[in-house]
């Protein structure tokens, strides 16, 4: 009963932490930023202000699409984003491109994280069914489920490997902001506040995450016993 109210405690905060975050994303979108700079412009900026040059910014349709691709290194904006003049639009494209610069000066977090993709892209395919047939069969083929364990496991490592990622690309964005004066002391702000409650949200999936791989694990020892 005290891990279902426990899950039920994550989902309650991560909705709070979701609704609070489009608030105040909806809110900063409202705000403009100084000299009509859009997404793609601070972006732009920051990268050349950091001597990078090979890294494209283009824009990508959806909401919350917004990612640093380093594949293609590309820096892929929202349109609302991209061609947004706002103190939100310009967060979101200084933490991404918070990424680029990561990428560029070899940040080991995000190769690690970078180095981890294929083995999570697999997990992540196949983990639930090898999980719900490992519980069904725990008695019989009791591997099966330390098997879903293990591949939920590298997702549960990803998911907290991503934080030290993600809130050092925040970090790198503020900094910019702040010291190439593209904020004023409000918006600067605003845009830390912005960013730290889309921190949240990466720290609480984490530990939602953790959570369940615990919950995994008791099952297999239980159930084993």
């Amino acid at each position: 009963m005290s891990i279902w109210i426990l899950f039920g405690a994550f989902a309650l905060l991560s909705y709070l932490i979701s609704n609070r975050l489009e608030s105040k994303f909806k809110k900063y979108s409202k705000i403009p930023m100084n000299y009509g700079m859009t997404g793609k412009d601070v972006a732009e900026k920051m990268l050349h202000d950091n001597d990078i040059y090979d890294v494209q910014v283009v824009s990508v349709k959806g909401t919350l699409t917004d990612h640093y691709n380093p594949a293609n290194k590309t820096i892929n904006l929202s349109e609302d984003v991209y061609y947004g003049n706002s103190v939100a639009a310009a967060a979101v494209a200084a933490h991404e491109t918070g990424h680029a610069v990561q990428h560029s000066t070899a940040y080991s977090w995000l190769q690690m994280r970078s180095s981890l993709v294929p083995i999570v892209s697999f997990a992540s395919h196949w983990v639930q069914w090898v999980l719900l047939a490992g519980i069904l069969l725990v008695n019989t083929f009791p591997n099966l489920l330390l098997i879903g364990i293990c591949l939920f496991a590298m997702t549960t490592l990803f998911s907290i490997i991503t934080l030290p990622v993600e809130v050092n690309a925040s970090k790198r964005a503020l900094v910019w902001l702040n010291t190439h004066n593209v904020t004023t002391p409000t918006t600067q702000n605003y845009a830390e506040d912005a960013l730290r409650w889309a921190a949240y949200t990466y720290f609480i999936a984490a530990l939602t995450s953790l959570a369940t791989l615990v919950y995994y694990i008791f099952i297999y020892l239980g159930r084993r016993d």
